[in-house]
């Protein structure tokens, strides 16, 4: 599994800060080895290995599909509704349309603790 070194870690993570300024509610988790970025427990932004994708509402999903994004997460099981960012992409716009687009979604339901028996 790739693994995104501390430099691109850390981009990450101020991407989201500068973008998730307005919404301060959003917050940078590990998931899985990677980071997730999340919104009322919705995952709106990740990175996986040095690629970095985003969750987007359609017309702007097919935006970034025809600009060159692809699949997001892990070749042989990439995430749906997920799209890897070109390299060559404004990354601050991108996270934004998708904090915007994960935001305006009902929050996730918690799931049921675990109780040991």
């Amino acid at each position: 599994m790739p693994r995104a070194s501390e430099e691109q870690k850390q981009r990450f993570r101020d991407l989201i800060a500068e973008v998730g300024a307005s919404a301060p509610e959003a917050e940078v988790k590990p998931m899985f080895g990677q980071l997730g970025a999340f919104v009322n427990g919705n995952m709106f932004a990740g990175l996986f290995g040095p690629d970095l994708g985003v969750k987007l509402a359609e017309p702007d999903a097919a935006v970034l599909a025809a600009s060159g994004g692809g699949p997001f997460g892990p070749a042989e099981r990439p995430m749906g509704g997920y799209l890897t960012l070109p390299v060559d992409s404004d990354a601050a716009e991108w996270i934004g349309r998708a904090l915007a687009y994960v935001a305006a979604l009902p929050p996730k339901a918690p799931k049921p603790s675990r109780v040991k028996r």
